[in-house]
């Protein structure tokens, strides 16, 4: 009897949907809508209640969706769906490295391909630059599907570390294909690739990187780097960029050359 969407009454909704689903033994989807911030709307205590919660992700712009799953009671969260929308619906994506690094541009400076973890899936994306020289007094910079405030730090890594007069300079970076990435192994691509396009040299397309770069310049360890490394093989990929401490605790990788570096300027000096 309660006011329409107030916790009392979506506490005792939601617990006699729950005693249905576990007695007649069905599953149960309670489907809201979502903030402009991204989480569910209304009270909070529908999720503590709830068995498992889905996020159905995707931009307007990109034909491409995301399942994922943000909590699960009785399993792991490390796994996403990628699906396609098509004109007969969606469509699952078999293969997401391949989905997203498809159209990619032959030769061109300021791109680099990284492989990042998706929970425990590997997703090889392309990363872009741009970098010219500015007209204004303050550079402009813009970092789409990456953390600006990250973006900017690692310019001041390489302005600093590599001597590279960036602060006369705009810089534009972008993940292609409009999907988010927020993990450090990202790092040592965004690094070659502001560098690439600075210096117009362009990256051997069949090369991908991955490691985190610390203020000091140095490529440090990222988590799961057979995985990634065997997504690249498997798409490919020739040459593999890893933090030195990496290189030095896998074994054989047949098929697939292993870079391993201790600092950005050794990272800059294999393209």
């Amino acid at each position: 009897n309660s006011a329409p969407g107030s916790v009392s009454q979506v506490r005792e909704s939601t617990n006699i949907l729950m005693q249905l689903a576990k007695g007649l033994d069905v599953s149960v989807f309670i489907v809201g809508h979502v903030t402009k911030e991204g989480t569910v709307a209304g009270p909070r205590v529908l999720e503590h209640m709830v068995d498992t919660v889905l996020y159905f992700e995707g931009d307007r712009h990109a034909s491409y969706r995301i399942l994922r799953g943000v909590k699960n009671r009785f399993g792991s969260t490390n796994e996403i769906g990628v699906f396609e929308m098509r004109r007969e619906g969606l469509i699952q994506v078999e293969n997401p490295s391949e989905f997203m690094l498809s159209g990619r541009a032959e030769m061109a400076s300021g791109s680099v391909v990284v492989c990042a973890m998706e929970g425990t899936r590997p997703v090889l994306l392309e990363i872009q630059a741009l970098v010219c020289r500015t007209n204004f007094g303050m550079p402009r910079r813009t970092a789409a599907g990456l953390d600006y405030n990250r973006v900017n730090l690692l310019m001041a890594v390489l302005e600093k570390r590599m001597n590279l007069p960036l602060s006369g300079y705009d810089a534009y970076v972008n993940i292609a294909g409009g999907i988010r990435l927020n993990e450090p192994a990202a790092d040592l691509g965004i690094v070659l690739s502001v560098f690439s396009s600075y210096k117009n040299l362009p990256i051997p397309e069949k090369t991908v990187a991955f490691g985190e770069v610390g203020l000091g310049g140095e490529v440090r360890s990222v988590t799961m780097p057979e995985q990634r490394i065997q997504e690249a093989k498997k798409l490919g990929f020739q040459t593999c960029i890893v933090p030195w401490v990496v290189k030095q605790s896998l074994g054989e990788t047949d098929g697939i050359e292993v870079i391993g570096v201790k600092h950005i300027r050794e990272a800059v000096d294999v393209i």
